[in-house]
């Protein structure tokens, strides 16, 4: 009799177990079901604010059209999730498994020149709208049927892909509409609602060191905990003590340095830097003009348009290399703090900011002396290559090409900008460019 009971009490444990499992897969699913409803509009509804014309654009080789992006995007989720997991899925055209192939040379053909992106002009814009639909639809159903934790990290991976994208958008549209020379605008408005007092001179944050962890504590139990794979693994690094600034440095800041004629003074610059700025013909930051009637002599494109330097001078800089950062550092006699050092100050605040839902789409002045601007606004660039930690390594199979490959002749940027979305970017976020990159929302913060 007592086994028997014994025997019946396991067996309703176990019931109550799986309907516990159930229940929670359920909320799961409702959870990444609505995440990417919202990720997929979000994206939609940035790209509805220009023509199907200004969606064909590719101004600069780092850049991508409009229409690319949310063919790729799709493509994504058609070729990681749904090809290898939805046994009765139906491409929705083959040759998009080659076209709109980014990177991933393990699956095989793709477009060998990023910058033939703009010259293909079919399928038009309804098709990859359709291509949309039809991915949608699919993965609705198939996360609706219950998908396990493999597809629901796929799932989430794929919508912060997509995240990066709509960033990537609304940055090579900027440029697209800089290189038209209607310069039309992407937003209509005002920068800023109200007039508001200057920010203060920056003000220094010390931090006394010793060791620290950083990298991102992943939960490989939970398939909805997210981090990209070169944020891990967590681990311990020493600091020396060191000043932060309490905000990144404006346009008005910068202009003294271009006034002191820092662009022509090679003792400020790292060799490839004023190699670069002698081949480029840098005078200034990208999307700085000598034209108008601005008392600066200077005016500035925008997501809005044209604006007046003087607008923007409590503002901070941004569109500007690494090299650039670090010559005005040194001009200022301060350096760029490591990401180490940045990522120790921001993991002790709230990500905040003037970031995409703000709808401004450009950076905003600081108005105290703490420690703001961290999250939003511009990029910052940091003093360290971008490598992987120690004990790095890359997602497994075709999803190894993601970040890992990579890893050679980039600098780290941390914080996001005024175009990354909210849910997006975290203390950990590791993200990276060449140092001659300028077509990025990025900016400085200063360091000693």
């Amino acid at each position: 009799m007592a086994q028997a009971n014994a025997t019946a009490t396991r067996s309703q444990e176990g019931a109550t177990k799986a309907a516990d499992i159930k229940a929670g897969g359920d909320v799961r699913d409702a959870a990444i079901r609505s995440k990417y409803r919202a990720v997929r509009s979000a994206t939609s509804e940035l790209a509805a604010r220009v023509s199907a014309e200004d969606q064909m654009v590719q101004s600069c080789p780092e850049a991508s059209p409009m229409k690319w992006h949310q063919a790729h995007t799709t493509w994504f989720f058609e070729t990681f999730v749904l090809l290898p997991f939805l046994k009765d899925y139906r491409p929705f055209r083959k040759e998009f498994h080659w076209l709109f192939n980014s990177y991933y040379n393990s699956l095989g053909e793709e477009i060998p020149d990023k910058s033939l992106r703009s010259t293909i002009s079919r399928p038009s814009l309804e098709e990859i709208l359709a291509y949309r639909a039809h991915v949608d639809q699919e993965i609705d159903r198939f996360v609706a049927a219950g998908v396990d934790d493999e597809v629901t990290r796929r799932m989430v991976l794929g919508l912060n892909h997509e995240q990066q994208h709509q960033e990537l958008a609304l940055t090579d549209i900027k440029h697209a509409f800089f290189s038209n020379p209607l310069r039309p605008s992407y937003l209509s408005g005002p920068l800023s609602d109200e007039m508001q007092p200057p920010p203060s001179d920056p003000t220094w944050h010390s931090f006394d060191g010793g060791l620290v962890e950083i990298g991102y504590p992943l939960r490989a139990e939970d398939p909805l905990d997210f981090c990209f794979d070169n944020e891990t693994p967590r681990h311990n690094v020493f600091l020396e003590g060191f000043q932060i600034a309490n905000r990144e440095v404006t346009c008005g800041e910068y202009l003294e340095f271009i006034s002191d004629f820092g662009y022509l003074r090679p003792e400020f610059w790292l060799s490839d830097g004023w190699n670069t700025v002698q081949r480029e013909s840098w005078l200034a930051p990208l999307y700085w003009q000598r034209k108008g009637e601005d008392e600066t002599g200077w005016r500035v494109f925008t997501l809005t348009g044209w604006r007046g330097l003087s607008e923007l001078l409590d503002t901070p800089v941004c569109h500007i290399s690494s090299f650039e950062a670090d010559a005005f550092a040194r001009w200022k006699g301060c350096r760029l703090p490591t990401e180490a050092e940045w990522e120790h100050v921001a993991s002790q605040t709230k990500v905040q900011g003037n970031l995409l839902e703000s709808g401004r789409f450009h950076p905003a002045a600081a108005r105290g002396t703490g420690i703001e601007q961290l999250f939003g606004d511009c990029w910052e660039w940091t003093a360290s290559a971008y490598s992987g930690y120690p004990g790095y390594k890359p997602l497994p199979g075709l999803l190894s090409e993601y970040n890992g490959k990579f890893m050679s002749s980039q600098m780290v940027l941390r914080g996001g900008s005024c175009v990354t979305p909210a849910t997006h970017i975290r203390a950990t976020y590791r993200n990276f460019f060449a140092p001659a990159t300028r077509w990025q929302f990025s900016g400085i913060r200063l360091a000693t």
